[in-house]
Protein backbone atom coordinates (compact mmCIF):
# COMPACT_ATOMS: atom_id res chain seq x y z
CA UNK A 1 0.00 0.00 0.00
CA UNK A 2 1.26 3.53 -0.87
CA UNK A 3 -0.25 6.93 -0.05
CA UNK A 4 -0.41 9.45 -2.75
CA UNK A 5 -2.26 12.62 -3.92
CA UNK A 6 -5.31 11.95 -5.48
CA UNK A 7 -5.58 11.96 -9.45
CA UNK A 8 -8.43 12.81 -12.23
CA UNK A 9 -8.71 8.92 -12.58
CA UNK A 10 -9.34 8.39 -9.09
CA UNK A 11 -12.34 10.19 -8.67
CA UNK A 12 -14.63 7.32 -9.45
CA UNK A 13 -13.06 5.08 -7.16
CA UNK A 14 -13.01 7.93 -4.54
CA UNK A 15 -16.78 7.90 -4.57
CA UNK A 16 -17.19 4.22 -4.32
CA UNK A 17 -14.97 3.65 -1.35
CA UNK A 18 -16.38 6.86 0.59
CA UNK A 19 -20.24 5.08 -1.04
CA UNK A 20 -19.08 1.33 0.75
CA UNK A 21 -17.47 3.01 3.96
CA UNK A 22 -20.40 5.75 5.21
CA UNK A 23 -23.31 3.62 3.49
CA UNK A 24 -23.98 1.73 6.83
CA UNK A 25 -22.09 4.14 9.14
CA UNK A 26 -23.82 4.62 12.31
CA UNK A 27 -22.70 8.04 11.93
CA UNK A 28 -22.91 9.66 8.59
CA UNK A 29 -24.46 12.80 6.39
CA UNK A 30 -27.83 11.88 5.04
CA UNK A 31 -28.01 10.93 1.19
CA UNK A 32 -29.61 14.03 -0.70
CA UNK A 33 -32.56 10.94 -1.57
CA UNK A 34 -34.11 7.48 -1.22
CA UNK A 35 -31.16 5.20 -2.83
CA UNK A 36 -28.68 7.80 -2.81
CA UNK A 37 -25.03 7.62 -1.74
CA UNK A 38 -24.39 8.38 1.71
CA UNK A 39 -23.97 12.72 2.13
CA UNK A 40 -19.99 12.57 2.49
CA UNK A 41 -19.99 11.51 -1.35
CA UNK A 42 -21.97 14.74 -2.04
CA UNK A 43 -19.35 16.86 0.53
CA UNK A 44 -16.13 15.50 -1.49
CA UNK A 45 -17.56 16.30 -4.71
CA UNK A 46 -18.89 20.00 -3.64
CA UNK A 47 -15.30 20.38 -1.77
CA UNK A 48 -13.33 19.34 -5.48
CA UNK A 49 -15.66 21.60 -7.07
CA UNK A 50 -15.14 24.89 -4.84
CA UNK A 51 -12.48 27.48 -4.49
CA UNK A 52 -11.35 25.86 -0.76
CA UNK A 53 -10.22 23.10 -2.18
CA UNK A 54 -6.60 22.02 -1.65
CA UNK A 55 -5.40 19.43 -3.86
CA UNK A 56 -2.31 18.80 -1.95
CA UNK A 57 -4.29 17.76 0.76
CA UNK A 58 -6.81 15.22 -1.19
CA UNK A 59 -4.71 11.59 -0.40
CA UNK A 60 -5.51 8.01 -1.43
CA UNK A 61 -4.35 4.83 -0.07
CA UNK A 62 -3.63 2.48 -3.13
CA UNK A 63 -3.07 -1.36 -3.13
CA UNK A 64 -1.70 -2.05 -6.58
CA UNK A 65 -4.04 0.18 -8.60
CA UNK A 66 -6.86 -0.04 -6.45
CA UNK A 67 -7.91 2.90 -4.12
CA UNK A 68 -8.78 1.23 -1.02
CA UNK A 69 -9.09 4.65 1.31
CA UNK A 70 -9.02 8.70 1.12
CA UNK A 71 -8.75 11.43 3.07
CA UNK A 72 -9.54 15.36 2.54
CA UNK A 73 -8.48 18.36 4.40
CA UNK A 74 -10.51 21.69 2.76
CA UNK A 75 -9.70 24.67 3.80
CA UNK A 76 -10.84 26.12 6.80
CA UNK A 77 -11.04 29.16 9.21
CA UNK A 78 -10.49 30.26 12.81
CA UNK A 79 -11.85 33.64 13.21
CA UNK A 80 -10.70 34.48 9.24
CA UNK A 81 -6.94 32.69 10.29
CA UNK A 82 -6.38 29.88 8.04
CA UNK A 83 -6.63 26.38 9.25
CA UNK A 84 -7.90 23.06 7.58
CA UNK A 85 -10.86 21.07 8.18
CA UNK A 86 -10.47 17.26 8.10
CA UNK A 87 -12.57 14.97 6.17
CA UNK A 88 -14.26 12.41 4.99
CA UNK A 89 -11.90 9.67 5.90
CA UNK A 90 -13.29 6.60 4.13
CA UNK A 91 -11.82 3.19 4.12
CA UNK A 92 -12.81 0.15 2.02
CA UNK A 93 -14.80 -1.71 4.42
CA UNK A 94 -12.57 -5.01 3.59
CA UNK A 95 -10.02 -2.93 4.49
CA UNK A 96 -10.82 -1.48 7.35
CA UNK A 97 -8.52 -2.09 10.90
CA UNK A 98 -5.90 -2.81 9.20
CA UNK A 99 -4.02 0.26 9.58
CA UNK A 100 -5.24 2.11 6.24
CA UNK A 101 -6.97 4.60 7.70
CA UNK A 102 -4.27 5.15 10.38
CA UNK A 103 -1.63 5.05 7.34
CA UNK A 104 -4.09 8.26 5.90
CA UNK A 105 -4.36 10.08 9.07
CA UNK A 106 -0.86 10.43 9.66
CA UNK A 107 0.31 11.26 5.81
CA UNK A 108 -2.27 14.07 5.79
CA UNK A 109 -1.07 15.37 9.22
CA UNK A 110 2.18 15.07 7.71
CA UNK A 111 1.59 17.23 4.70
CA UNK A 112 -1.28 19.92 5.93
CA UNK A 113 1.82 20.61 8.32
CA UNK A 114 4.09 20.64 6.11
CA UNK A 115 1.96 23.33 3.69
CA UNK A 116 2.62 25.64 6.95
CA UNK A 117 -1.37 25.12 8.66
CA UNK A 118 -1.71 26.07 12.31
CA UNK A 119 -4.39 23.22 12.79
CA UNK A 120 -6.56 20.77 11.58
CA UNK A 121 -10.31 20.63 13.00
CA UNK A 122 -12.57 17.79 12.49
CA UNK A 123 -16.06 15.98 13.43
CA UNK A 124 -15.12 12.59 15.05
CA UNK A 125 -15.15 10.16 17.05
CA UNK A 126 -12.67 11.24 20.40
CA UNK A 127 -11.34 7.68 21.22
CA UNK A 128 -10.36 7.38 17.53
CA UNK A 129 -8.60 10.69 16.62
CA UNK A 130 -7.05 11.23 20.05
CA UNK A 131 -4.18 8.78 19.18
CA UNK A 132 -3.23 11.36 16.69
CA UNK A 133 -3.17 14.03 18.78
CA UNK A 134 -6.48 15.34 18.33
CA UNK A 135 -8.26 17.33 21.48
CA UNK A 136 -11.55 18.78 22.10
CA UNK A 137 -11.34 22.00 20.38
CA UNK A 138 -12.58 23.57 23.37
CA UNK A 139 -9.92 23.21 25.06
CA UNK A 140 -7.51 24.92 22.78
CA UNK A 141 -10.20 28.30 22.80
CA UNK A 142 -11.61 27.03 19.36
CA UNK A 143 -15.18 26.99 19.25
CA UNK A 144 -17.19 24.59 17.24
CA UNK A 145 -19.50 25.23 14.29
CA UNK A 146 -22.19 23.52 16.19
CA UNK A 147 -22.46 24.16 20.51
CA UNK A 148 -24.41 20.33 20.11
CA UNK A 149 -21.15 18.72 19.26
CA UNK A 150 -19.03 18.97 22.23
CA UNK A 151 -16.09 17.03 22.54
CA UNK A 152 -17.09 15.38 19.25
CA UNK A 153 -15.57 18.67 17.25
CA UNK A 154 -11.88 18.12 17.95
CA UNK A 155 -8.44 20.19 16.61
CA UNK A 156 -4.97 19.25 16.37
CA UNK A 157 -2.02 21.98 16.93
CA UNK A 158 0.24 21.45 13.95
CA UNK A 159 4.16 23.43 13.88
CA UNK A 160 2.66 26.90 12.15
CA UNK A 161 0.39 27.00 15.24
CA UNK A 162 0.49 30.51 17.37
CA UNK A 163 -2.37 30.29 19.91
CA UNK A 164 -5.24 30.60 16.99
CA UNK A 165 -8.56 30.53 18.87
CA UNK A 166 -12.10 31.32 18.55
CA UNK A 167 -15.02 30.24 15.41
CA UNK A 168 -14.05 27.54 13.43
CA UNK A 169 -15.50 27.83 9.80
CA UNK A 170 -15.33 24.77 7.33
CA UNK A 171 -15.32 25.12 3.80
CA UNK A 172 -18.57 26.64 2.66
CA UNK A 173 -19.64 22.68 0.59
CA UNK A 174 -19.92 21.14 4.63
CA UNK A 175 -23.08 24.18 4.88
CA UNK A 176 -25.15 21.58 2.66
CA UNK A 177 -23.78 18.53 5.00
Amino acid sequence: MIIRRERSADVPAIRSVTSAAFTNAKRSAPPSGPGADPGEVALIDSLRAGSEWIPELSLVAVDGEQVIGHVVCSRAWVDGRPAVGLGPLSVAPDRQSSGVGIALMHAVLGTADALGNPIVGLLGEPAYYGRFGFVPAATKGVVAPDASWGDYFQVRTLSAYHGEAGSFRYAAAFDDV
